[in-house]
């Protein structure tokens, strides 16, 4: 597999995630062209205290994507969540989304004490659980937590 960078992104490059936006939609998935419009807008641009938008490129491509807010499904303190990962097809199973999500923890860990996400599919809650994210019944909107050290 060619070379590929792990960037934190202080500005959207929305041209570059052009080929995102379409193989997400193809899969049916929305959330990549939410993540490009809600920047546009500044409705969101991962940018509050403890967040931050990662992306993997490889040469002037960019491969995959993953952010952390601040979880707006909660009104408890120090609730950060994992959104808007999403690998091409063709550098899946390379340890790439594995790295975005680490990337998304390293930055999380000292600004939230817990990690919440909403995942569909076994397949991507047997990749969670595999980087330590716990089942969570019962809470809307969740389907996974990580507690922190903070």
């Amino acid at each position: 597999m060619a070379d590929i960078t792990i960037l934190r992104l202080e500005r959207l490059p929305a041209d570059r995630l052009a080929e995102l936006v379409a193989e997400s939609e193809e899969a049916g998935f929305r959330f990549v062209r939410r993540l490009v419009e809600d920047w546009e807008s500044g409705r969101n641009r991962f940018d509050g205290p403890g967040e931050a938008l990662f992306a993997a490129v490889c040469g002037a491509r960019v491969v995959g994507v993953c952010g952390l807010n601040a979880d707006p499904y909660t009104a408890a303190l120090g609730v950060g969540r994992v959104r808007r990962l999403y690998v091409l097809t063709g550098f899946r199973r390379s340890g790439l989304g594995r790295q975005l999500v680490r990337a998304v923890v390293e930055v999380a860990d000292g600004h939230f004490h817990q990690l919440r996400l909403r995942t569909e599919g076994q397949a991507a809650a047997r990749f969670h659980e595999a980087l330590g994210f716990e089942p969570c019944r019962g809470v809307p909107d969740c389907t996974h937590t990580l507690r922190l050290s903070k």
